[in-house]
């Protein structure tokens, strides 16, 4: 078979993500002929594909050597610095690529993904319709650009670009999931008739009607049908629990290693000298107010809304876990460091932002887990632990369909018991250990008494007073990146109290094994 025909077929099975095949075909055109930038190519992209981030990198580096000016190798080199958090090598590399051709539509759709991550939403609009003018109807982008007005509070240009996808492609259901969430379908039937018509074809994929089931839950719960609504619940997350393999005795094994690892260790032994910014990190369960909490604290003029960073959880990944397990003496070594790799790496990270004000809030819930390593590592930081009523906070979970793997735990009732329980004795365990260190924001509190609750909350920040952190959903600096992007731009609402009694016959496998 000819070299181009060979390189074809690797090329048609990286379409259908049969990364092995591509890999393997790969490596034997090029044990023959080792200077192939395209081979070299193909084979570093299927290496992403299949999260081998650091093998990719030699693979198109090996391209670039050979032929500089290869703009589709620089660009793919880029995004695995980017997979990697080495954003500055991913940045100057997207700009290299736009460099050589300032027109080529993959860089500037990964730059635009880098800079709305970085929260900078102005650059990565500017960035996406630049991309567009080349191809108007390039789904992939126009959904990037629907997110980032999603997410920047511009819900009806999010909804436009939406639209205009499923006239493109009435079967993308990731442009219906978007929509969803920002109607009221009390007041807009028309699009729950589009979804409803588009769930009976028989072509659909598991995603595709994961897509839909989820959204047509969040229909028939607007419309206060919660047999029907559990009815397409149920089967989304059914459809999604079957693309996992999260096994809850992996997150039991981390939960007991971190309570065996810090309960003897005396946590105010490590006087560490902390960076200027002052960081505020709010965490807690998934769903249980952490993205309201920031909104009202990052509408403070002194405070950066950081959204939800992976820095921390990323550095302590890398750094002190291997095979579920906490590396203790590896700890104690880096608290008394002075160039300890936490903060180094974190700080690193966070310059990206460009944060200019003296306050950054870091909003990544299950940071919860990590709130030993806070107080070591960031001593003069604030800590905010994020509770509501508990059968609230897991109903809230199960009606989701998030886009981490992070969340795999999260599609069946027992698994998300389990974990809550986890949770809810390593807090205690944080709770005891370090009292006076953590804040506890309950939702319940701060919905029936509102200011009172949130002055209370910008006093334990060591912020002074400032009245537009009552008017939290006027607040447009903080990047909302998370399935609350809508609630949290509305004024604070009490309709989620008690919610799960709507739901509580259809979850009884959940709330009867959630401790009391």
């Amino acid at each position: 078979m000819e070299l181009l025909e060979r390189l074809k077929i690797l090329n048609n099975h990286l379409v259908t993500k049969n990364y092995t095949k591509v890999i393997e075909g790969c490596k034997k055109i090029l044990k023959n002929n080792p200077n192939i930038p395209y081979a070299l190519n193909l084979c570093g992209l299927a290496l992403q594909g299949n999260k081998d981030i650091l093998a990719s990198i030699t693979y198109f580096q090996k391209a670039i050597d050979i032929e500089p000016n290869n703009v589709a190798a620089i660009n793919n080199l880029a995004n695995s610095f980017k997979a990697m958090t080495r954003l500055d090598a991913a940045e100057e590399l997207y700009l290299k690529a736009l460099k050589i051709n300032p027109n080529y539509v993959h860089a500037l759709n990964n730059y635009g993904n880098l800079k709305q991550q970085l929260g900078d939403h102005k650059a990565s609009v500017s960035l996406y319709l630049k991309a567009l003018n080349f191809n108007p109807n390039q789904i992939n982008i126009l959904l990037s650009l629907a997110s980032v007005y999603q997410e920047s509070g511009n819900f009806e240009k999010s909804k436009d670009v939406a639209k205009k996808i499923i006239k493109i492609d009435s079967k993308n259901t990731s442009s219906h999931k978007l929509i969803s969430g920002m109607l009221n379908y009390k007041e807009d039937k028309e699009h729950l008739k589009e979804m409803e018509e588009l769930f009976e074809e028989k072509n659909l994929n598991n995603e595709q009607l994961t897509d839909l089931s989820f959204a047509l839950g969040k229909a028939y719960e607007d419309l206060e049908d919660y047999d029907k609504s559990f009815k397409f619940l149920e089967k989304g997350n059914k459809l999604k629990k079957k693309k996992t393999t999260y096994q809850i005795n992996k997150d039991t094994k981390l939960f007991n290693s971190i309570i065996k690892t810090f309960q003897d260790l005396d946590l105010n032994d490590f006087k560490k000298v902390s960076n200027n910014h002052k960081i505020i990190f709010i965490c807690g369960m998934p769903r249980s107010g952490t993205t309201l909490i920031e909104q009202i604290i990052a509408s403070h003029k002194d405070v950066n809304g950081g959204g939800e960073l992976v820095y921390l959880q990323n550095a302590i990944n890398q750094n002190f876990i291997e095979n579920f397990k906490l590396d203790k003496q590896r700890i104690i070594e880096q608290a008394t460091s002075e160039n300890d790799v936490i903060e180094k790496l974190y700080f690193n990270l966070l310059k990206h932002h460009n944060f200019s004000l003296p306050a950054v809030t870091d909003k990544a819930p299950q940071n919860f887990r990590w709130i030993g390593f806070m107080k070591i590592f960031f001593p003069t930081c604030k800590v905010i632990h994020c509770n509501r009523n508990s059968k609230d906070n897991c109903l809230s979970l199960y009606k989701n369909n998030f886009a981490s793997k992070d969340m795999d735990w999260t599609y069946d009732q027992k698994d998300i018991a389990d974990y809550y329980n986890l949770y809810s004795d390593l807090m205690n365990f944080w709770n005891e250990k370090i009292p006076d260190f953590i804040y506890d924001a309950n939702y319940e509190k701060i919905v029936k008494d509102k200011e009172v609750e949130i002055k209370k909350l910008i006093d334990f920040c060591d912020l002074k007073w400032d009245p537009a952190c009552l008017n939290h959903h006027k607040n447009n600096k903080t990047k909302i990146s998370t399935v609350s992007v809508v609630q949290a731009r509305k004024p604070i609402y009490n309709s989620s109290l008690n919610s799960n009694l709507k739901f509580s016959k259809n979850l009884k496998t959940l709330f009867d094994n959630l401790k009391s």
